[in-house]
């Protein structure tokens, strides 16, 4: 079989555009989970460029597999070696409808992986003993008598919320949040309004003793990394990760207007009269800055890894962070799985595990360290659809990373 950019040219099937039709607001996918030590950073052999070869060969092979099975738009993979080496993975069309093939340098919506950007922030304040996260989060938010209002107000710590330990449920997961964002489409929502939806709920347990997952303990934490830096989320975020790593193809999806963003289809997030991509003329159909620090976030799929192999490879800023931020629970996500503090954690068969999955209209996602094997993986879609490889996403990942590892063992 030859490859040619993203698109095979051996005479297998063309995709046209597939009906999408209506499927229930499904739960955010989640599979991670157990504690694992943080690697030490060792000198890496260099790895051959023909191993690099049959590594990249092997996997479009298995991802085009699949996109002849299941017919889904495109996706874009990305693994990052032992020794740095990268390798970018694209297959599929970027838009259906203009055929136009997806390429590495694509932006798609990573959803609740931007939670891994609001742990990272907190750990920064937290190394300049500017946040403790053992401090109650209302401590944070003297006089403001609204905080009293969210359940267990006066007992959730900083830490809990990096856990979704607070008890508090998803806002966005009320009935009126998603028809009021698709009736105001140009919208932009304050933090406050989106807490404002769970305000005076009896809380689903006491905070600490047992685990939910909800974006809302995310807003909360967004607000109090604003308060304790002194600086907007993004901005902070800019100046203290995606600036100094040269993550250059990461932003905010802050606007109906996200640069680069390709065309999203819409499944699992279907609604009666609503459309079935996410872009008309490259604005999306309503405003995805209500995410914030629920996710927030566009970027390519090696952006992603490579946010990824830094931050879990101890690299992201100075400082021991990952003792505390592998330090994790358990979590409601499967038997044995953990949440850590905004990451998700797995002895997989591969080995120890940290990462994080993602979803929002038209878009899935997944990143993994292998923190044993010094080695990331990334797979981003953009489809919402969760049934679109006929298996879990996080799954085909992870086959990416075990190919790349028998190669490196030839």
């Amino acid at each position: 079989m030859v490859i040619v950019g993203g698109l095979r040219n051996d005479g297998g099937m063309k995709l046209t555009p597939f009906l999408l039709v209506a499927f229930p607001y499904l739960l955010q996918s989640a599979s991670f989970g157990l504690p694992c030590a943080p690697q030490t950073e060792q000198p890496s052999q260099a790895i051959s460029q023909e191993v690099k070869e049959r590594i990249t060969d092997r996997c479009l092979e298995y991802l085009w597999g699949l996109h002849e099975k299941h017919e889904f738009p495109g996706a874009l993979g990305a693994l990052i070696l032992s020794d740095g080496s990268q390798i970018d993975l694209p297959i599929g069309y970027a838009d259906l409808e203009s055929e136009a093939e997806m390429t590495p340098q694509a932006r798609l919506l990573s959803g609740s992986i931007g939670k891994t950007y609001v742990a990272a922030a907190a750990h920064k304040l937290m190394l300049a003993g500017k946040l403790d996260f053992d401090h109650l989060a209302i401590s944070f938010f003297p006089g403001e008598a609204w905080f009293k209002r969210i359940p267990n107000a006066e007992t959730i710590s900083v830490r809990q919320l990096l856990r979704h330990q607070s008890g508090i449920a998803r806002h966005v997961f009320k009935p009126s949040f998603l028809p009021d964002c698709y009736g105001q489409p140009d919208k932009v929502w304050k933090p406050k309004e989106l807490l404002s939806y769970i305000f005076d709920d009896e809380a689903m347990f006491p905070a600490g003793e047992d685990w939910a997952y909800a974006d809302t303990n995310f807003v909360v934490l967004g607000m109090i990394i604003e308060k304790q830096s002194g600086m907007a989320f993004y901005d902070y975020v800019q100046q203290n990760f995606l600036s100094p790593l040269g993550l250059k193809d990461t932003l905010p999806s802050d606007s109906r207007k996200v640069q680069g963003l390709v065309q999203g289809y819409i499944k699992d997030f279907q609604f009666e009269g609503g459309p079935s991509r996410t872009l008309e003329d490259g604005v999306f159909f309503f405003n995805p800055q209500f995410e914030w620090c629920g996710g927030g976030y566009a970027s390519s799929s090696m952006d992603l890894a490579r946010w990824a192999h830094l931050l879990y490879g101890g690299q992201a800023m100075q400082g021991d962070y990952l003792t505390t931020m592998l330090d994790g629970v358990e979590a409601k996500l499967g038997p044995g799985k953990r949440y850590g503090h905004g990451v998700m954690l797995i002895d997989s068969e591969l080995g120890p595990e940290a990462g994080h999955d993602g979803i929002m209209m038209g878009y899935t996602a997944t990143v993994g360290h292998l923190l044993e094997q010094n080695l990331t993986f990334c797979l981003m879609l953009n489809t919402d659809d969760q049934r679109a490889l006929g298996q879990p996403r996080d799954r085909v990942a992870r086959h990416l990373a075990a190919i790349a590892l028998e190669e490196l063992k030839r």
